[in-house]
């Protein structure tokens, strides 16, 4: 009953709004003009932990040893006067990780796929599958500064499929609401089991909201100009499962633009889980801090990135060679990504 109640409220929502847009339109005496676009990225690695065994953090992507392949991802996009859509798609290691919940072999590769339509100024609804609203981090390795990814990101959704209105109330402040799917759930609803989503932005930080029959995640992502060189991102967040075992933390992401083609930055995370969320140990309680220090050199659309990453762990989760293990490991990655 709560997932029919929540659809009738976004169509009666979506109908109401829909006149206001048709006169909004008879009123415009210019009419934008369309774009169709191709855009991607790919991107390859080397990565290394200073053990016997080359043993990986255990976090999404760049967990591959050796010389090892991330993913070319191909985004296919459409915008009109009111309408658009959007196909991505994914091919690659990395790629098959961030669309690890697809069920059926048509949705192995789709990493987005969604259409919308501007029901009104400042008003769009969006119906399909989108990376989430959630966190500081994303699955394009181009958009993220740090080249490996994050505990929290890594553990909570990489995507949703369902029905959004995002509301743009001016340029600092914006709504979202929602519901979808189960979380990561590409094709349908096979579960049978709905979730609800809102997002509130006020001049660059945004407060999210994930919520299901067993789930609940709150989140805060944002960041400061502290100069005009240096930048300060933030990104908290708390996750429960069925109310019994969850995850939390915090990372600070302070980067540093030297010249118009070199930046350093650093993620400094703290992760905690409780009654064996799995992130971490498969029982019982266990927290892991780590430092990740990336350099980023930019020629065109080019990207070199050399990384140095730390992890700290309250058990010995690192197998480190066939017979030890540890609380702790370095790790190396270079990477190489083009954006086109």
């Amino acid at each position: 009953m709560k997932k029919i109640n929540s659809i009738i409220a976004l169509s009666a929502l979506f109908l109401a709004l829909s006149p206001a847009v048709i006169n909004a339109q008879e009123e415009e005496d210019t009419t934008p003009e369309s774009t169709f676009s191709l855009s991607g990225t790919v991107d390859t690695y080397f990565r290394s932990s200073f053990t016997e065994d080359p043993v990986a953090p255990g976090t999404s992507f760049a967990n591959l040893n050796g010389f090892a392949l991330g993913m070319a991802n191909f985004i296919v996009s459409y915008e009109g006067e009111k309408s658009g859509f959007v196909a991505d798609v994914v091919f690659g290691p990395r790629g098959s990780d961030a669309v690890f919940g697809s069920v059926g072999n048509s949705s192995e590769l789709v990493n987005q796929l969604y259409a919308y339509y501007n029901i009104a100024d400042g008003v769009t609804v969006t119906l399909g599958n989108f990376n989430t609203f959630l966190g500081y981090e994303v699955i394009s390795p181009a958009a993220n500064f740090n080249y490996s990814t994050s505990y929290m990101f890594s553990y909570g959704p990489f995507s949703h499929t369902g029905m959004k209105l995002d509301f743009s109330v001016s340029d600092d402040v914006s709504i979202m609401v929602g519901v979808f799917n189960q979380t990561d759930q590409t094709e349908a609803n096979y579960d049978r089991y709905t979730a609800f989503g809102a997002q509130l932005g006020l001049y660059g930080q945004y407060i999210n909201l994930l919520a299901g029959e067993d789930y609940t995640q709150i989140d805060f992502t944002g960041g400061f100009d502290l100069s005009d060189s240096f930048f300060l991102g933030i990104n908290a967040t708390s996750a429960s499962l069925a109310g019994e075992t969850g995850f939390a933390g915090v990372a600070l992401y302070p980067q540093l633009t030297a010249t118009d083609s070199f930046a350093i930055g650093l993620r400094g995370e703290f992760f905690s889980e409780t009654d064996g969320f799995g992130a971490l140990v498969s029982d019982g309680d266990a927290d892991n801090f780590s430092l990740t220090l990336t350099g980023s050199f930019t020629s065109g659309n080019f990207m070199f990135k050399p990384e140095f990453r730390i992890d700290s762990a309250s058990s010995e989760i690192f197998a480190i060679s066939p017979t030890e293990t540890s609380d702790n490991l370095a790790s190396f990655v270079m990477a190489m990504i083009y954006s086109f």
